[in-house]
């Protein structure tokens, strides 16, 4: 499963951390709300690519949750966690917008073996490339191609290293600042040292002029950062 940003809504402390801590080891990117107020106020930040979603919370029930995004036709694909059990419980969860069910208690593998299924049939997810100048995102391999005179030279990049990359490829020519990176690439409620885009950022950079690409990635001092990919 390739990566992924994932808004993971449980009120249920020990659950929601052991789920959390599951997707982390699975190299996905992981924001936990805990009641659907805040899980409201995660998504009109972020992007995500799959909810997971507790149908009994404070503030705002899951399928509320789900009705509203829905009505922002926004085409995120939802796994919906409950105690809930009965067949008419779960239509009504399917016909709020989930896309699939989960019945609690349930073992962790089930629920990743969910999500992979969930991944399979959303088009959205399917492992792709992202293509800008001569460089080209693998996120079926967490890799990026450069294309040069003498082919294609793949190179492995870390976690940080490839949603850095994404977000760069996602906005070139345009000046990205710390913030935003901070916003979008790292889990709510995380405390990062201060200087963890910067550093993060000279990482990926390192890498980029080991292999001739030291031009792309410029830093405007005080501003952020601009992508500049060749053509």
């Amino acid at each position: 499963m390739s990566y992924m940003r994932i808004l993971l809504v449980e009120d249920e402390p020990d659950l929601g951390a052991a789920i959390k801590q599951s997707l982390n080891h699975t190299n996905h990117l992981v924001d936990w709300a805990l009641d659907g107020l805040d899980a409201w106020d995660y998504f009109k930040l972020k992007e995500y690519h799959l909810g997971i979603f507790d149908w009994l919370l404070p503030g705002v029930s899951g399928v509320e949750l789900i009705k509203r995004i829905r009505r922002q036709q926004k085409p995120l694909p939802i796994l919906m966690l409950t105690a809930r059990d009965s067949m008419e419980d779960k239509i009504a969860g399917l016909d709020a917008g989930a896309d699939d069910y989960l019945v609690k208690p349930f073992d962790m593998p089930e629920l990743l073996a969910r999500l992979r299924a969930l991944q399979r049939r959303t088009p959205q997810l399917q492992p792709k490339r992202l293509q800008v100048g001569n460089l080209s995102l693998d996120y079926g391999t967490n890799t990026f191609w450069l294309r040069e005179e003498s082919g294609e030279k793949q190179v492995l990049l870390t976690k940080k290293e490839f949603q850095l990359l994404e977000y760069f490829m996602q906005h070139p020519n345009q000046i990205v600042t710390s913030d935003q990176l901070l916003e979008q690439l790292w889990e709510f409620g995380a405390e990062p040292p201060s200087n963890v885009v910067a550093a993060q950022v000279c990482l990926l950079r390192r890498k980029l002029t080991k292999y001739g690409c030291d031009d792309m990635l410029k830093t405007f001092y005080g501003l952020g950062y601009r992508f500049q990919p060749q053509a």
